[in-house]
């Protein structure tokens, strides 16, 4: 069972930098929750595979960095359906 989980990281990890991927994207596509995506990429993966961890980071820093203006389309594109 461990060495599943550890190959479902580096999976996650993989995949997120090929796609510059969300967490919440990364989830979805897996078919996994985002707080497993997070634990895997942040913790896990960590330990695995630490150049790749690094790799990851770099793209979810960037992920969060831009999240406010994520955010702020979404916002407007739904009032902007309603009317």
């Amino acid at each position: 069972m461990k060495g599943i989980v550890e190959e479902r990281a580096i999976e996650l990890g993989e995949y997120i930098i090929e796609n510059k991927a969300t967490v919440r994207s990364t989830a979805k596509k897996f078919g996994i929750s985002k707080s497993t995506v997070h634990m895997d990429v942040s913790e896990r993966l960590k330990k695995v595979n630490p150049q790749l961890y690094t790799q990851v980071k770099a793209v979810l820093e960037v992920n969060k960095s831009q999240r406010h203006i994520r955010g702020g389309i979404a916002t407007q594109l739904k009032y902007k359906n309603k009317r």
